[in-house]
């Protein structure tokens, strides 16, 4: 006879994902000035010797965010094959990439369609771009 969980212990939301960072302040920059993020708070870790950075588009009582660590000394960080990309949602794609290049923000691939879509029976316009780090970030018109 399987038993029934307790709703209190299954995971509900969320809450942050962390990337490693080589450089704290040109990746806040990155994320609030190219992508529109808040940085909502940080904290500096001397005995760790490591800093967090959080950030989002709203209150993380309610909204996912990134998790910005800089480990002090430690200018670059392998990504592996395993990590994909961070996907934002955006309403004019084109704009944004044209904004975006206009920051010198590598452009990885151009918005266009991607293939047909399950989710909304329609072909989903979509660019990639690239942080400070490296690390591809997925732009998703809406």
């Amino acid at each position: 006879m399987t038993m029934m969980p307790n709703p209190q212990s299954i995971p509900h939301r969320l809450l942050h994902a962390m990337i490693r960072v080589g450089d704290l302040e040109r990746s806040v920059a990155f994320y609030r000035d190219a992508l529109g993020m808040r940085e909502l708070r940080r904290e500096d870790y001397p005995d760790g010797q490591f800093t967090l950075s959080f950030l989002g588009y709203g209150d993380e009582r309610n909204a996912s965010v990134i998790e910005l660590t800089y480990n002090y000394g430690e200018k670059d960080y392998g990504h592996g094959t395993g990590f994909g990309h961070i996907a934002v949602a955006v309403a004019d794609i084109a704009a944004a990439c044209e904004r975006l290049a206009g920051m010198n923000v590598k452009i990885l691939r151009d918005p266009g369609p991607m293939t047909y879509s399950a989710t909304n029976g329609q072909r989903d316009v979509i660019a990639f771009i690239e942080d400070p780090d490296g690390y591809r970030i997925e732009l998703i018109g809406t």
